[in-house]
């Protein structure tokens, strides 16, 4: 899935080189040479993840990645530092600040994006189009197609809209986990988006419709007081009738 990254880097060459092949990629590049001007990119946009040089004027990027890693808002980005430091006590150093993985310059733009892809498997598997498979649903991003096992076992397609789907694939790759409204509203619609919190609780009933044809809708709990979570031990309560969103 396209994914919104945020380049923090002072050399204009190599900012160009990273912007070019994330687009190339079909990512979304934000732009910052300073630690300012992303701080006020972020401000207006949480990106997915953030490439992030070492040595910036003003403040560096050891010092940036721990402030985002202290700040509630940001602290889930996954970061990866661009750096010509390749000595062994300077990955730990990044590491330890908050580092998802580290990368020396020069290094080639293949590893660059293997590397992306690798950090968003771990830390947002949301936002990678691998294939799903978790409680009788086998869900594909890449060609945004659902299908449910019925009773009898057999796998049916099932229609389901942009966001539920959006939402789905959350759940999915977030199960057992409660979610309240203002979180659900963060990850699947985006920080940037300033919508009622009762927006969940219309796309979980018409997410539960989408489900029904195949019995599936049970999955998606209504945990009172909290929010809502995708839990594949509720197939053990199958038969009992479902929550109201």
């Amino acid at each position: 899935m396209p994914s919104t990254i945020l380049v923090v880097e002072d050399e204009p060459a190599i900012q160009e080189l990273v912007a070019v092949n994330l687009t190339f990629a079909g990512h979304k590049a934000l732009r910052a040479a300073t630690v300012d001007q992303a701080s006020t990119l972020i401000r207006a946009e949480l990106p997915d993840l953030i490439l992030l040089d070492w040595m910036l004027p003003g403040s560096s990027g050891i010092h940036f990645a721990k402030k985002l890693r202290n700040d509630e808002r940001t602290k889930d980005i996954p970061i990866i530092m661009l750096t010509a430091r390749s000595n062994e006590s300077d990955k730990v150093e990044g590491l330890e600040a908050g580092a998802d993985d580290y990368i020396t310059k020069p290094f080639s733009p293949k590893e660059l994006i293997a590397r992306i892809k690798a950090v968003l498997r771990r830390r947002a598997p949301q936002l990678t189009d691998d294939v799903v498979e978790l409680g009788g649903l086998r869900l594909d991003p890449a060609t945004h197609r659902l299908s449910g096992a019925h009773t009898d076992g057999v796998m049916r397609a099932l229609d389901i809209g942009p966001t539920e789907f959006r939402l789905l694939h959350f759940f999915m790759t977030h199960p057992e986990r409660v979610y309240s409204r203002a979180q659900l509203l963060d990850q699947v619609w985006g920080d940037h988006v300033f919508l009622e919190e009762r927006t969940v609780d219309v796309h979980i009933r018409r997410l539960r419709h989408s489900l029904t044809p195949t019995g599936h809708e049970y999955l998606v709990e209504t945990v009172r007081g909290s929010g809502y979570r995708f839990s594949v031990a509720a197939q053990k309560l199958a038969a009992a009738p479902a929550s109201a969103a």
